[in-house]
């Protein structure tokens, strides 16, 4: 029987390749993002559903759930980022990024649990960053953010391992052809005020032109072998520069 899997902030990136990749491999895809009239999938689509969703809406994620149905596996992809030195950083951005980043993988992740519960079976796979695997500096509320949702899910996974439900962390590093500057919530010079410039000068030129970095298809793998993972493994680096920092710790 085909699965279904849904993933979230799929209008670009990471989600998108996710996307592609499993449909590629013959499942049913539903991939979800707040404006699923900009959707643009390659490939074979006939097995896709695109549906509307913001992570940081009860109402909107209902309404999702019921339009649905059987969901096999949930991966929560969707979040925001933010670069700049944490003093320049207001609270607003912070409570911001925390809503879309950790508190919607959290109700995404309640909203899917009891059909999966019910059939006593499902995987939950949460996609966070290579920030979480080494101190990354201008990174400091975005790593919180991602953070919480890695001690989330190893919390998780042995609550709802009783229930024969999976809990995976997809830890991507960083993909330059991805949308990730440009959707910053806020610029970066607006968060790097002139005290700090000499401190984060070096940082942004290192940022641009990296040693290792993570492709699209790397993520998307990842998250594949996290889905067919049956050995209880809990965190999959995805990308050169991760699975690097993965083996430093």
């Amino acid at each position: 029987m085909t699965r279904t899997i849904l993933i979230t902030g799929t209008s670009s990136g990471y989600g998108k390749a996710i996307a592609e990749h499993f449909l590629e491999q013959g499942w049913h895809v539903i991939a979800t993002m707040r404006r699923p009239e900009a959707a643009a999938f390659d490939g074979d689509t006939r097995q896709l559903r695109v549906l509307p969703l913001d992570v940081t809406n009860a109402a909107s994620i209902a309404s999702l759930i019921e339009a649905a149905g059987q969901i096999d596996v949930l991966v929560n992809n969707a979040g925001i980022g933010a670069v700049g030195a944490f003093e320049a950083t207001p609270m607003a951005l912070v409570r911001q990024l925390f809503d879309t980043n950790t508190i919607g993988v959290m109700a995404m992740c309640q909203a899917v649990i009891p059909q999966m519960r019910a059939r006593r079976a499902g995987t939950i796979v949460n996609v966070t960053s290579s920030v979480t695997l080494g101190a990354f500096p201008l990174a400091a509320a975005y790593t919180a953010s991602k953070q919480a949702i890695e001690g989330f899910t190893g919390s998780l996974a042995h609550e709802l391992a009783y229930f024969n439900i999976r809990a995976k962390l997809v830890e991507p590093g960083y993909a330059p052809t991805t949308r990730f500057a440009s959707n910053a919530v806020m610029p970066v010079d607006q968060l790097i005020p002139d005290a700090y410039a000499g401190f984060a000068k070096p940082i942004m030129e290192a940022f641009g032109t990296p040693a290792l970095t993570t492709r699209e298809s790397d993520v998307a793998e990842g998250v594949w072998r996290a889905v067919h993972d049956t050995d209880g493994q809990l965190h999959f680096p995805a990308g050169a520069d991760a699975v690097a920092l993965a083996g430093a710790r």
